[in-house]
């Protein structure tokens, strides 16, 4: 009858105010989001200032290039 025990071990972790379970200090880590919001990080404005047109032009150009540089070997 009893051949079918389990048995588990519950463990608890005291928890810290502002301690992520990994230990990271979250206040620390909104202070650094909040310092490098604005120092050119990729991001929004990124996708936002790039012209779609312009880079497709870029790769086809890239790509005849290269087409013309493995003829010529």
């Amino acid at each position: 009858m009893w051949d079918n025990l389990i048995s588990v071990e519950v463990i608890l972790m005291a928890k810290k105010a502002g301690v992520t379970q990994s230990g990271t200090n979250i206040q620390e880590v909104k202070q650094q989001n909040a310092a490098s919001a604005g120092q050119g990080q990729f991001g929004t404005e990124f996708a936002s200032e790039t012209s779609v047109e312009e880079v497709k032009q870029r790769n086809a150009r890239a790509e005849a290039q290269k087409g013309k540089n493995s003829s010529n070997q």
